[in-house]
């Protein structure tokens, strides 16, 4: 009997070797399939054009307070029209038709001043105007240089509200580009360890096959010398059915999670895929003081609430201003010139100067403008209540999950613990069966329960690296190495 189960587990082996080497599997790390997915996943791609959008809006904005150019032209203005003219002779009014042609071009540069809400401008002009009415001209109109400005005076400075938001707002987008990082490799560690706790029970299921088939065929040779009842037998055959029919579940469950993995990563689904457990990690101590004040640093929630709190006060702002009267600056000084020939327009110009003040005073609304601030000034209250509220919350989500995880440190060692006890009472119950020194139910207990140890240590590693990278995604800082994932930015090549 020993020779036949020595050669079984030989042929067995030989099976198992030739089946790896024919399908060339992949073998895929913990580490290795996070940066698979950071680089090469559809929600990568999608992350990455998220904080691109912002990175250029904020370029935008930074461009924005720079000096602009701006070529401005009305290449072609023809007219056509019966005006109402006076007929002194006639004492009458009559309509008469005029046809005219118009061009013109500036060129002017602009300064937006964010102290001050205005903007500088230097611009220059040249026009053209032919009338081809009876006894009809042409002249150039030209003005060489005329420096300006453009202020409102007591209205909404926009551009101050946009120094101090957009700065925030692209910061918030860095860090929220590192956060969704954190949660790509989250849903990578369910994944993984879906795949290979589907592993796991196939592998199970496998030996399970070969040691019901294995136990079968002794039982019978024990069956004829009466070592074994008729009941125990037909315990033995359920067993070995009973096997083969889990088996055939846990290889469907397999390509399951396996499609779920590599699809995922964005790999070749044809590619077969086999997942390495990571090695029993390190200890690692996180201070729960250490990961709020990591959190309230780097965490874009924060970030997040202090740009609702500050555009809801730039709401407040503007409608107060809106609600008192307006008035507006508009001032100019250059030169203009009028010829009928291109050069005339540019000899001897006359000096240009424009002030302009406007005023706009609220006489009666009804009250529109007074709700719109009481309005305003509710929405603030309202903002900094829920900011309030989600960082309280979050500060129990990040306590919470710095003690879960170090309940998990301390599962994984007993989970390992029992793992090793499982498979070396499994062992003992199987050669103590062999003999004739245990029973049929004693085996099975044993199976059982040594099956339910690998699945508890598959468990409490995947529990272990999901509450840790959760730490991370709520800090952004890696605890391993010991600094800050902005360090990710000088390494991107987007």
């Amino acid at each position: 009997m020993g020779k036949y189960l020595f050669i079984l587990l030989i042929v067995v082996g030989w099976y198992d070797a030739a089946r790896a080497q024919a399908n060339k599997t992949r073998q895929l790390t913990l580490q290795e399939s996070i940066d698979m997915a950071s680089d090469s996943s559809l929600q990568s791609f999608r992350v990455k054009n998220l904080y691109l959008a912002n990175y250029w809006q904020y370029r935008s904005f930074k461009a924005g307070r720079l000096p602009s150019l701006n070529l401005n032209l009305v290449p072609v203005q023809y007219n056509r029209e019966f005006t109402k003219r006076y007929d002194p002779d006639n004492n009458i009014d009559v309509y008469r038709v005029q046809q005219s042609f118009y061009t013109s071009g500036n060129i002017s540069i602009n300064q937006n001043l964010d102290w001050t809400g205005g903007t500088f401008f230097i611009d220059s002009e040249i026009g053209y105007f032919r009338n081809f009415s009876e006894g009809g001209f042409s002249q150039y109109s030209s003005v060489p240089l005329r420096i300006g400005y453009v202020q409102n005076l007591m209205g909404f400075n926009s551009f101050k509200w946009e120094k101090k938001v957009e700065p925030l707002k692209y910061e918030k987008a860095k860090k929220q580009y590192l956060y969704e990082r954190e949660e790509i490799a989250e849903a990578v560690i369910e994944l993984f360890f879906g795949l290979a706790m589907a592993q796991a029970e196939f592998e199970m299921a496998r030996d399970n096959v070969n040691s019901s088939d294995t136990l079968f065929l002794m039982g019978q040779e024990r069956l004829k010398i009466a070592a074994i009842s008729q009941a125990d037998m037909l315990t033995l055959k359920l067993d070995a059915v009973n096997a083969r029919n889990t088996l055939k579940n846990s290889e469907i469950e397999l390509q399951r999670a396996t499609f779920s993995l590599s699809n995922y990563l964005n790999m070749d689904k044809r590619e077969e895929l086999a997942v390495v457990l990571p090695e029993r990690p390190m200890h690692i101590n996180i201070p729960v003081e250490q990961a709020l004040l990591l959190a309230a640093k780097n965490n874009p929630d924060y970030l997040a609430n202090r740009q609702e709190i500050m555009e809801a006060e730039r709401e407040v702002e503007r409608t107060q201003r809106e609600a008192a009267f307006q008035a507006s600056l508009s001032a100019s000084a250059g030169f203009n010139q009028v010829d009928p020939t291109f050069a005339g327009a540019y000899r001897n110009p006359l000096q240009q100067n424009l002030v302009s003040i406007g005023l706009t005073i609220p006489i009666l609304d009804w009250g529109v403008r007074k709700g719109k601030v009481n309005m305003a000034r509710n929405n603030l209250n309202i903002a900094k209540i829920s900011t309030q509220q989600r960082e309280q919350s979050l500060e129990q989500d990040i306590m919470v999950t710095v003690s879960d995880f170090g309940v998990q440190q301390d599962m994984i060692n007993s989970a390992e613990e029992a793992l090793e006890l499982g498979l070396a009472a499994f062992q003992a119950t199987k050669q103590r069966f062999i003999i004739g020194k245990s029973d049929i139910n004693s085996l099975t207990l044993s199976l059982n329960r040594q099956k339910d140890a690998q699945k508890n240590y598959i468990a409490a590693l995947k529990n272990y690296w999901t509450c840790y990278f959760r730490i991370r995604k709520l800090t952004l800082y890696d605890f391993n190495s010991g600094e800050s994932l902005s360090y990710i930015f000088d390494n991107m090549h987007m």
